[in-house]
């Protein structure tokens, strides 16, 4: 049997490779965070966009990352755990679905655009500058799940807790 050709792996995190690149990444998310708060979108929101993306695009290190950060605004292991679901289930408000939604077709925007109905859902529970940060948090967050994807970024193993 032939031996098959391993993918390409870079030679090190993208992020020690460019750390001026990666700084403008961390600055645009600290100040989507902080457009967040002007807004008034919860971050325990604004928490479930990352998570949603990190789990679609397949990113342990960012999913690890934003299920330890939503918990710690109150989140809860079952809604993370049925985040996927967030339509079918009943433990997410409308605005939260509305987030999770945009998130989910920002996120898979090269199959198919988020839709006029979307954005008309969106405006019956956010104001147009929340709808906007939504959108730029999902973009972020797909930012930072391909470079942690790239970068092979490792997920540690948590500390035991007792």
């Amino acid at each position: 049997m032939p031996e098959q050709d391993s993918p390409p792996r870079l030679a090190g995190y993208l992020d020690k490779q460019q750390p001026e690149l990666y700084q403008a990444l961390t600055a645009y998310a600290q100040q989507v965070t902080r457009e967040a708060d002007k807004a008034g979108i919860p971050r325990r929101t604004l928490e479930l966009v990352n998570y949603l993306a990190s789990q679609i695009n397949g990113c342990a290190f960012c999913l690890d990352l934003h299920r330890r950060r939503a918990t710690g605004y109150g989140e809860t292991e079952q809604r993370l755990a049925l985040i996927r679901l967030y339509g079918e289930v009943e433990l997410f408000s409308e605005a939260e679905r509305v987030a999770l939604e945009l998130t989910e077709q920002v996120t898979r925007m090269s199959s198919a655009r988020p839709t006029a109905e979307l954005f008309a859902r969106a405006r019956l529970v956010y104001t147009e500058e929340q709808i906007s940060v939504l959108c730029m948090a999902a973009i972020g967050i797909n930012a930072f799940n391909r470079l942690s994807i790239l970068s092979e970024h490792p997920v540690r193993r948590a500390a035991v807790e007792g």
